[in-house]
């Protein structure tokens, strides 16, 4: 049998995807008080139209406190979900899915966006103390994180459940748990930053608790039919950190509690690691776990031309990819790499004129 390429379709569950393309989760850092508006509307609605087959919002708060600044996507209030639920409508008017990824900044909240000075927000402009699993900070103008007593992870685990249900009302048909870049969930099971001596920390069982708690806990509110994604940090990138080793481990026992797609990213969770970058540089973290861990997984970063994401799906190495910068630079990138795949992917009615360069102008 042949192997799929790019322009597949992937079923997972009862979703299917019409294609292999993923929107990636991007922050737009373009919110006020967690509500979507219309810069959102645009930049995720776009992407539908590009043709991707799953557009994802950025990571999505699952508390105020969670968010990595003050103006980052929220789903932590019954009132964020009338907003998310109309982008979601038109995204599906595209006959594309809709995915949303949640997430806890941990340590690395309260912080300014890329493009003002870096660093903490003082109280005083709005920020606040996040948490961790313990007091120490990401980096020296990072701010001091509160450690979290044991008694307080049973209500972040409530939390990412609770915007599991938020997203299931707006109509979303993936949801994607962010364990990875070194927020929360990471920060946990990295050996780098969690020093813990209880049963959140010590062993690599205790490290990954509180992801797999997580997992549990949004999988028994999200529908069956529906599809679970985990985005992890395959390596920490440092010696002595988390290695593909264990995440293979991690994505086993994901897998085993329902999750369907591995999303391998890597890196994030402390300011010193040593990332050797290159044109596909994480595809071979999705390859391992796919092989090793038996679950579907995503390939992402630097992954920009259309041969190479073809090859990444046709060699085997990953299931789907996942674009990100590429697709800020061009948001019809799955349009337009159909036309240079040879492959035919339908195009917005709206847009024909334009699908063929042959076609005369009127």
């Amino acid at each position: 049998m042949a192997m799929p390429h790019l322009f597949d379709p992937l079923t997972i569950r009862s979703a299917t995807l019409a294609n292999r393309i993923i929107v990636s989760p991007m922050c737009q850092y373009s919110s006020v008080d967690g509500f979507v508006n219309d810069w959102h509307f645009v930049h995720l609605g776009t992407r539908a139209v590009g043709g991707a087959a799953l557009v994802m919002t950025e990571a999505t708060a699952i508390a105020a406190e969670g968010r990595i600044s003050p103006q980052d996507l929220g789903i932590y209030d019954g009132a964020h979900v009338a907003g998310l639920a109309r982008i979601v409508r038109f995204i599906h008017s595209q006959k594309t899915l809709a995915g949303m990824q949640i997430a806890h900044a941990g340590r690395k909240a309260s912080t300014r966006r890329p493009w003002e000075p870096p660093g903490a927000i003082p109280l005083e402009e709005g920020g606040w103390q996040p948490v961790g699993p313990t007091a120490e900070p990401f980096a020296a103008n990072y701010p001091v994180p509160r450690p979290l007593g044991r008694e307080e992870l049973p209500e972040i685990v409530r939390q990412f459940q609770a915007a599991a249900r938020r997203a299931l009302e707006a109509g979303f048909d993936v949801i994607e748990i962010h364990a990875a870049h070194g927020y929360l969930l990471h920060e946990f099971y990295s050996p780098l930053v969690n020093r813990r001596t209880d049963d959140y920390g010590n062993s690599f069982d205790g490290r990954v608790r509180l992801c797999l708690e997580v997992a549990d806990a949004v999988r028994a509110v999200w529908p069956e039919r529906l599809p679970l994604f985990v985005r992890i940090s395959a390596t920490d990138w440092k010696d002595g950190g988390w290695e593909i080793e264990q995440a293979v481990e991690l994505a086993r026992r994901l897998r085993e509690r329902g999750v369907d797609l591995i999303d391998c990213s890597s890196a994030g969770a402390v300011h010193d690691q040593q990332i050797v970058v290159g044109p596909g540089y994480q595809v071979p973290f999705a390859e391992r776990i796919r092989r090793d861990a038996g679950v579907p997984t995503g390939a992402v970063g630097l992954i920009t031309e259309p041969e190479q994401a073809d090859a990444i799906i046709r060699s085997g190495r990953a299931d789907a990819v996942l674009l990100a910068r590429e697709l800020l630079r061009d948001p019809y990138w799955p349009l337009h790499a159909a036309d240079k795949l040879g492959q035919a992917t339908p195009w917005p009615a709206q847009y024909l004129r334009a699908a063929h360069r042959t076609t005369l102008a009127r």
